[in-house]
């Protein structure tokens, strides 16, 4: 059998595994595994809340550090939790210290001789009309393209894939991927739900597909994992 090699995903909530109290609630780093070969073990370790300054504070980079080996991925993807400038405990200026503490996760990678692939944020469900919104998760998306063209790291432009995605199918159509739930539908929200942010099981999936297809398109080593 070829050689183990790991994925790690270090993000926020629209990646990580979902407790069973929060289904339909559904991360897309959920449904990575499927897509890669047998000898490819996804360690999803994002966690829902988390912005980068958080994900370090905590401790979860330092986690990761532990256990990455040489060989292994570090996909990273942060943006939506960095963008809450109230909390002072998660909150970044995105050409500010969220490139600062993308240069920590991006350091780490080369540090244990692994592969750092970043990913701008996959798109809220904002739209005005039948338009939607290009700005949804602010400057963040851009900041981490301007950063990884300042340090020639592999970047895959997920907000804008995921955007247009939604925006093509429109305001309407797009209500069935994210976490909208009516009132009696499940048990784990009674009183139902209207979240434009969170994926429902059938968005996660498409997401990770969007993923999974920008990686075949790219020149990417990880392509090669692919089933």
């Amino acid at each position: 059998m070829e050689n183990q090699i790991t994925i790690y995903i270090a993000g926020d909530s629209t990646a990580a595994i979902k407790l069973p109290d929060k289904r339909p609630e559904t991360g897309w780093g959920e449904a990575f595994q499927s897509y890669f070969k047998e000898n490819v073990k996804i360690e999803n370790r994002a966690i829902n809340g988390r912005s980068t300054k958080s994900f370090i504070y905590e401790g979860h980079l330092a986690a990761i550090e532990k256990s990455i080996q040489p060989g292994d991925y570090l996909i990273i993807q942060f943006g939506h939790n960095d963008q809450k400038l109230e909390d002072p405990e998660r909150g970044t200026h995105p050409y500010g210290v969220y490139q600062d503490n993308l240069f920590q996760f991006i350091q780490l990678a080369y540090q244990k001789s692994a592969y750092p692939l970043l990913l701008t944020s996959v798109t809220r469900r904002k739209f005005e009309d039948d338009s939607i919104d290009i700005m949804s998760v602010g400057d963040f998306p851009q900041a981490m393209i301007q950063f990884a063209e300042k340090y020639q790291v592999p970047v895959l432009d997920i907000h804008k894939i995921t955007n247009e995605f939604m925006g093509k199918i429109g305001n309407e159509e797009s209500k069935k991927y994210y976490l909208h739930v009516a009132p009696g539908q499940s048990e784990n929200y009674p009183e139902g739900i209207t979240d434009n942010t969170h994926f429902n099981e059938e968005g996660a999936k498409a997401v990770a597909q969007l993923i999974i297809k920008a990686i075949k398109q790219s020149e990417l080593p990880l392509k090669k994992l692919l089933k």
